[in-house]
């Protein structure tokens, strides 16, 4: 069984980050696997929903979180890229949120899922937690074959623009700055 507490113990005192674990999904991500809170600076793990899933699926799905935690607690270590980033969130059916003053801006962009999916899953932030958690969970278990073909799922099939990012961040700042949100 996989041990998350270790794991995460070992993580946040290799990066000095003060976090909590917790095992219970905030309300509206039942089914999300795992998320990062930075306010309560809290990762979630889904553990009964992953219950059936591989070791080495439990194993990224948690690193892939405190990489995020390192990405919001720690910004000096990233690149510009990913610290602008990482205030926009871009979701599967369009829904944007942007990081204003410590709380979440939501706006709805027009398109298809699989556009934004691809979108989602090419932020520079996301690609930094997926590669972090795919060479975290190497070291671990191994490389395989299951392994790469779930990192290769987290990934966009065809490498997204920077320019695309920048054009839809300044949509969704239009957008917020429309509805008077951006304030």
């Amino acid at each position: 069984m996989f041990d998350y507490k270790m794991y995460f113990d070992k993580y946040c005192k290799d990066n000095r980050l003060h976090l909590k674990i917790s095992f219970n999904m905030p309300s509206g991500y039942e089914t999300a696997n795992g998320m990062f809170n930075f306010e309560t600076k809290t990762v979630f793990i889904n553990a009964p929903y992953l219950s059936d899933v591989a070791e080495y699926k439990k194993a990224f799905y948690l690193f892939h979180e405190l990489r995020h935690a390192s990405q919001y607690l720690n910004p000096e270590q990233f690149s510009d890229e990913i610290n602008h980033s990482i205030q926009y969130t871009i979701m599967y059916d369009g829904t944007c949120y942007k990081l204003v003053n410590g709380k979440y801006l939501e706006c709805k962009l027009d398109g298809d899922e699989e556009y934004f999916t691809n979108l989602y899953l090419g932020q520079p932030y996301e690609m930094d937690a997926n590669t972090f958690a795919y060479e975290e969970v190497k070291k671990i278990y191994g490389d395989s074959e299951e392994l790469r073909k779930m990192y290769e799922s987290c990934i966009p099939p065809q490498p997204i623009p920077r320019e695309l990012y920048e054009s839809t961040f300044a949509m969704i700042d239009e957008k917020l700055s429309n509805s008077g949100l951006s304030r």
